[in-house]
C-alpha cells in the first residue's frame, strides 16, 4: 500500500512563521513588496512542489523528516492556494493604494496562519466542509 504524501509539521511551521513575520514586517515598515517573499514561495510550492522556505528550513531537521508528525501534502497545498490568493490580492490592494483592503487580505493570512501555529487549521475546516458537500452532492446526485 502507498503512503500518502506528507510534509513534516517543523517545515510546515516554518512557512507559517514566515508569513506571519512578513506581513508584520510589511505592517511595521510599509515596505510591501516584502509579500513577494512568501508570495513567490508559495507560488513555488504549488506549481512546482519546491518552496525555497521549507527547502532551507530541512536543513535544520535533527531526525529525518519521517519521524516528524506528518501533515498531508493535499491539505498543505489547498492551505497554500488559499495563503498565495490572500498574498496576491493583499500585495495586488497595496500596489492599487487600497490600503483597507491590503490590510484585511495581509490580516486573513497571518490570522490564518498563526491560528495553525496555535492549532486550529482553518484551511483544513474549509476543505473539510468543501469535500463533505461535494460527497453529499454526488450522493444526492447519483441516488445513494
Amino acid at each position: 500500500m502507498e503512503q500518502p504524501r506528507s510534509i513534516p509539521r517543523p517545515l510546515v511551521r516554518t512557512n507559517q512563521w514566515f508569513i506571519v513575520a512578513t506581513v508584520a514586517a510589511v505592517w511595521i515598515s510599509g515596505f510591501y513588496w516584502l509579500l513577494a517573499l512568501p508570495l513567490l514561495a508559495g507560488i513555488g510550492g504549488l506549481l512546482f512542489g519546491f518552496n525555497p522556505v521549507m527547502r532551507f528550513a530541512k536543513r535544520f531537521l535533527r531526525k529525518q523528516p519521517s519521524h516528524y508528525v506528518p501533515e498531508d501534502w493535499d491539505q498543505q497545498q489547498f492551505n497554500q492556494a488559499i495563503a498565495v490568493i490572500c498574498l496576491l490580492l493583499g500585495l495586488a490592494a497595496y500596489v492599487a493604494g487600497w490600503h483597507m483592503a491590503a490590510l484585511i487580505f495581509t490580516g486573513i493570512v497571518a490570522l490564518a496562519a498563526l491560528v495553525a501555529i496555535l492549532g486550529f487549521c482553518i484551511g483544513c475546516f474549509i476543505r473539510y466542509h468543501w469535500l463533505q458537500y461535494r460527497h453529499r452532492k454526488h450522493a444526492r446526485i447519483s441516488g445513494k
